[in-house]
């Protein structure tokens, strides 16, 4: 079959995202021998001239549209980013009959709510590598799709309970640099080695896209990938992975084997400050680690609690000093208004922030509300959201009776600090 991948995806939010999980759906679909198109909306200043020519010159069966955000979780002032989305399946159902088919990680967090709204024929929730190639495999055939994992149908819902893939080094990952290889220069390309994460943040969605547990690529199937990017002319990763030092013996192994073999590249990547240690933060700066988000969230020991964060304050600024000392820059990141915060405890969390050696600092006020999490349990307790509401309209948590404060003492707290940003 002849199919057309779109990353409708223009919103940069803090850097520039590439579309690294529909590529390597794209690859996987061209692997099993499917003619493979893909088209990215990010640098085209009007979606619908590039769709119309790629339609009319390649004729797709089938359109596969990538969602990455809902919104961009400002709760300031929030723009809800899937109207645009809208406008492009809405627009590739009139200039083409193929079969529209929705995905990404936005459309995993709220797959029923997002299909109606989008208004395109089903959707695949999670991972696509295997599900988009059965899907496939039915549609050329003909077959029935009742039953088939993690595809949901407009209007008939979830057809078969999703299924994530155990074993990632199976994954047929060949080609996918060639679907990023308009991307070149100083931008950091995304990269994966785990997907899932067992933490349980009260806030954190990870789990509803990629699920509880950690599944692992072996260090040497990374390794091997990433020398393909490295040939590709890549040498800037950022590793997506939603903490790289989980577990620590698998980071350092990774480590070790990029020390090894010399690779001359630079990396960044996600921190979880409870399992940071100096023989770590070494390898990775030998690695090539130059920077490093820090996600404490918070400074105040009892608000780390009511996040279910398995760290405490000590252990931040142990992380944080490392770093500091291996010359690893650092992102710390503050999440303030949340359950159980006070104008006591954001004090204590904004000069906490200010006492550590980071670079810079990216401040939040409220906490965006995602299904299926504690904070949206919590959230329904307390009756600021109604039991069951699909959270597509994006929806915050604030302690109200610190609001209009909050908002003034941050503004003048970062006034005169030009590393923290808002």
């Amino acid at each position: 079959m002849r199919v057309l991948f779109i990353s409708a995806n223009t919103e940069k939010i803090n850097l520039l995202p590439m579309p690294l999980g529909l590529a390597y759906v794209a690859a996987a679909v061209q692997n099993q021998g499917h003619d493979v198109r893909v088209l990215d909306l990010m640098a085209q200043p009007d979606s619908r001239l590039p769709i119309r020519d790629m339609v009319q010159s390649f004729r797709p069966d089938v359109i596969g549209i990538s969602v990455r955000n809902i919104d961009d979780q400002n709760m300031t002032a929030p723009r809800f980013l899937l109207d645009a989305v809208r406008d492009v399946v809405l627009y590739c159902r009139s200039v083409s009959d193929a079969v529209l088919v929705l995905g990404g990680a936005g459309f995993s967090i709220f797959p029923d709510a997002a299909l109606s709204y989008l208004e395109a024929d089903m959707g695949i929730e999670g991972e696509g590598e295997e599900a988009f190639p059965e899907l496939l495999d039915r549609l050329t055939r003909r077959a029935d799709l009742a039953g088939m994992p993690g595809l949901h149908l407009k209007g008939r819902g979830l057809q078969g309970r999703r299924v994530f893939i155990r074993n990632l080094d199976a994954l047929a990952v060949t080609g996918v640099e060639r679907f990023l290889s308009a991307y070149s220069g100083e931008l950091w390309i995304p990269f994966q080695t785990r997907r899932g994460c067992p933490m349980e943040c009260s806030y954190c969605s990870t789990a509803v896209i990629e699920g509880q547990i950690i599944r692992k690529r072996s260090p040497e199937a990374a390794l091997q990938e990433m020398k393909a990017f490295a040939a590709a002319g890549f040498d800037r990763f950022y590793f997506v992975d939603n903490t790289f030092n989980l577990p620590p013996s698998y980071a350092k192994e990774l480590c070790r084997l990029m020390i090894r073999e010399g690779l001359p590249i630079a990396w960044r990547c996600i921190l979880y400050p409870g399992k940071v240690d100096e023989e770590l933060v070494a390898l990775m700066a030998g690695a090539g680690c130059r920077e490093v988000s820090l996600g404490f969230e918070s400074g105040c020991e009892r608000i780390l609690k009511n996040m279910n964060k398995r760290f405490n304050p000590e252990q931040v600024r142990k992380a944080s000093h490392l770093l500091a000392q291996y010359a690893i820059r650092q992102m710390g990141f503050l999440m303030l208004g949340g359950p159980g915060e006070t104008r006591e405890s954001v004090r204590e969390s904004l000069a906490f922030a200010d006492s550590l050696p980071l670079d810079s600092v990216k401040v939040s006020r409220g906490i965006r509300i995602y299904p299926h999490t504690l904070l949206a349990k919590i959230a329904e307790a307390e009756g600021r959201i109604p039991v069951g509401a699909d959270l597509l309209a994006p929806a915050f948590y604030m302690v109200s009776e610190i609001a209009s404060w909050l908002t003034e003492t941050v503004t003048n707290w970062t006034a005169g600090r030009p590393h923290w940003i808002t």
